[in-house]
């Protein structure tokens, strides 16, 4: 059973950090790009960053770029989002995904939510 299990949300003050993590089981993800989603309240679902599990080359949104840094741990079988300088407009719920084909998501995670305080 293939799972990715997000973690390391929670409430932040403006200005501050946190780490998301996604842990991902269940079959070899190294053909795979995987990606950091989030879905703020009442918008629709908005990709932020992605990383090729191989070759680690990484894309930004505009509205993260030089903030957000997506990493991954071949050996942990994780996916990580380092988050800086965050803003009360970046509180939604982010969610971690894999697709293979790079256009559609073929897995996703039940999400975690980011709430940051101004």
């Amino acid at each position: 059973q293939v799972q990715l299990v997000e973690s390391g949300g929670g409430l932040v003050q403006a200005g501050g950090s946190l780490r998301l993590s996604c842990a991902a089981s269940g079959r070899t993800f190294t053909s795979y790009r995987m990606a950091w989603f989030r879905q703020a309240p009442g918008k629709g679902r908005a990709l932020l960053a992605s990383i090729n599990w191989s070759v680690g080359d990484a894309y930004y949104a505009n509205s993260v770029k030089g903030r957000f840094t997506i990493s991954r741990d071949n050996a942990k079988n994780t996916v990580y989002l380092q988050m800086n300088s965050l803003r009360p407009e970046d509180t939604a719920v982010f969610y971690c995904a894999a697709t293979r084909n790079g256009i559609t998501y073929d897995y996703w995670g039940q999400g975690t939510q980011v709430t940051v305080s101004s």
